[in-house]
This record gives structure tokens, sequence and C-alpha cells, in this order.
């Protein structure tokens, strides 16, 4: 097997966020090309279809290339770049035709030293795969919902031709140049045979493979047909639970629609901290909606909170334990707000 077992983030070698924050630039944004998905995911909210007609602010679709535009000006007001551009949020950022196009003007112009997105590639062809490469995209995460046809029926409630899936991965990874594709599955659905089978398909064919546990880390949504594993975390960690969330203190999320959100599981955009639309993105970051979110988990608030509260990712998913720092961390948040005046 040519790939190596790795997730798609990067567990090795993270910043130690107690030594850098508060940050004056974001190490990651997300930007959402498009909230509406052509999957139905037992455990993503944005499947539910019924949920999202439900739910406002949501099934806005495509972002414009003009907003789009607005947000890498904006970003590249920044002193310097930010480590990572996410093209992905809430939804497939394939139905966006203009994703190409959207990778390729933020490589223009310098604001990222990395742009990555996450897909369910059944929407890559030839020609696509070629354009995003071309475009400069430097990393994909593919996730995989079955090894079969038929599991992906069962699980997103798809019909795909899953061989032809495979052969297009695997075209991708013959001309992939610069981009790093990594490839991963909910491992909790599946049998161990399955599992051999998975990198027996996938191990040629990818930078990294890995095999994730299935965790519910979508607040306010209940998984359903889907068990929760209750032994690991969904990169195979210890499961331990967080009072402060690591997240906003580093990065936030803008939706499709322009309105920004200081989390990137706000799928019932209920954690809105601004809108790109009128305001700049600098603004947003530096600005005191997002730093309440901040000092309150500092605060060690967390359990308050009606959506952050239950949130699975602080207990299943999250990568750094930031928790015996607050106190000073919370002193340092404030100085620097004293300064920012």
């Amino acid at each position: 097997m040519k790939a190596k077992i790795k997730p798609r983030i990067d567990l090795e070698n993270r910043t130690k966020l107690e030594t850098v924050i508060p940050l004056s630039v974001p190490f990651i944004i997300n930007v959402d090309p498009a909230d509406i998905c052509n999957f139905q995911c037992k455990f993503c909210p944005t499947g539910n279809k019924e949920l999202i007609k439900k739910t406002p602010g949501r099934n806005h679709g495509i972002m414009s290339f003009e907003l789009y535009k607005k947000i890498i000006d904006d970003i590249c007001e920044f002193e310097k770049p930010i480590k990572v551009l996410r093209l992905y949020k809430d939804g497939e950022p394939l139905l966006n035709s203009g994703l190409a196009d959207m990778i390729r003007y933020a490589k223009e112009k310098r604001c990222a030293e990395r742009i990555d997105t996450t897909t369910n590639a059944v929407l890559l062809t030839p020609r696509k795969n070629m354009e995003l490469v071309e475009a400069g995209l430097d990393r994909i995460n593919i996730s995989i919902e079955g090894i079969d046809a038929k599991q992906y029926w069962e699980f997103c409630k798809s019909r795909i031709d899953f061989e032809k899936l495979v052969e297009n991965i695997r075209h991708l990874y013959e001309n992939k140049k610069q981009c790093e594709i990594i490839v991963k599955v909910n491992g909790d659905i599946l049998t161990e045979e399955d599992k051999e089978r998975f990198y027996e398909i996938f191990g040629d064919i990818a930078d990294g493979v890995y095999i994730e546990h299935v965790m519910s880390c979508w607040p306010e949504f209940e998984i359903k047909g889907v068990e929760v594993n209750k032994e690991f975390g969904i990169y195979g960690q210890k499961i331990k639970e967080v009072q402060v969330c690591p997240y906003v203190f580093y990065s936030f999320s803008i939706n499709s629609d322009g309105s920004a959100s200081a989390c990137f599981l706000d799928w019932s955009r209920k954690l809105i901290i601004g809108d790109v639309k009128t305001e700049s993105v600098k603004d947003i970051w530096m600005g005191q909606r997002l730093k309440e979110y901040q000092k309150m988990f500092l605060m060690k608030k967390r359990k308050t909170h009606p959506v952050c509260g239950n949130c699975g990712q602080m207990s299943h998913g999250q990568p750094d334990d930031i928790d015996q720092y607050a106190d000073r961390l919370f002193e340092k948040l404030i100085v620097s707000r004293r300064e920012q005046r």
C-alpha cells in the first residue's frame, strides 16, 4: 500500500494554542461554496432535507463568485496569509461549478498558505480533476460512505456507480501534481472484511487513507440509524470532554450566503457573528461577537450555552485541550482587547 495511514486533519506537529492565543490572524477560515448536498447521509443534518427546509438561513444554495471575490480580497487585508482556506462547510463543494475558479482566484491573491476542500467525490470526472489540479488545489479530503453501491444506498440514499467513483479518484491521483489526496471512511459501519477491502481499493490511489469512528458532532441534531462509538473518538483517541472549545480561537466560517458563523458545525445558523456582505472578514474576526464566545469558553461556561453545551465535538472530535490554560488566556484576551482600543 502506497498511502500512509493518515487522518484528514493534521494531528502531528500541531501549534500549542496556549502559546499563541489571541491570534491577530486566524489559522483557518472555512468558506462554503454550497450549503446543499447530493447525498442524504444519516449522520449529517444537511442530508435531512425536511429538517433543512424548516431551518431559517439554510438551503441558500451556491455562493456567488462576486461574494467569494469580496471574501478573498478581505482576507488579503490581514498582515499575513492565513494557514488554510477551507472551501467546505455544510454542503458538497463540487455542486458549485465555479469551484476551480474559486481556488484559482485565492491562489493568485496568495491569501492562504494552503487551500483544501472536502467532497464525497461522486461528481469528480477526469475533466473536473484537471480543473481542480490546474487551479492549484493543495489538498482534497474524500469522504467514502461505503465500499460498494449497496452500502452507499443504505447509508446516504444515493445510487452511485462505485467502480466509476474509484476510477475517477484513481485518475485524480495519477494527475494530482501538488494536490494531496486523503480518503477516509466511517469504519463503525463496516465489517473487518470491509475495512480490509477499503485499504485494498484506496491504498494505492491516495496519499493518505484513514478509517474513522462514528461521532455525533452536529449540535442539536440527533443521528438515527447509526450508533455513535462509545469507546473511541473520531480519530481513535480516548473520549475526553473539554470545556474550552479551541476552534473559536483559531478559526471561523463563512456560509454560502455570506453570513459568518463562529463554528464550522453551525448547520442551524444559531452562532452567527457577522455578515461579509456588510462587514470585512478582518472586522468579523476581531469583532466583539466572536470575542464574547471566546470569553464564554475561557470562563468555562460552555455547558450553559443552548447550542455549544451539548456539542459532541468537544468529547469525540477535538484534537486540542486548553482547559488548564483558561484563566491565563482569559487575562491575555482582555489585555489584547484593551490594546485594540
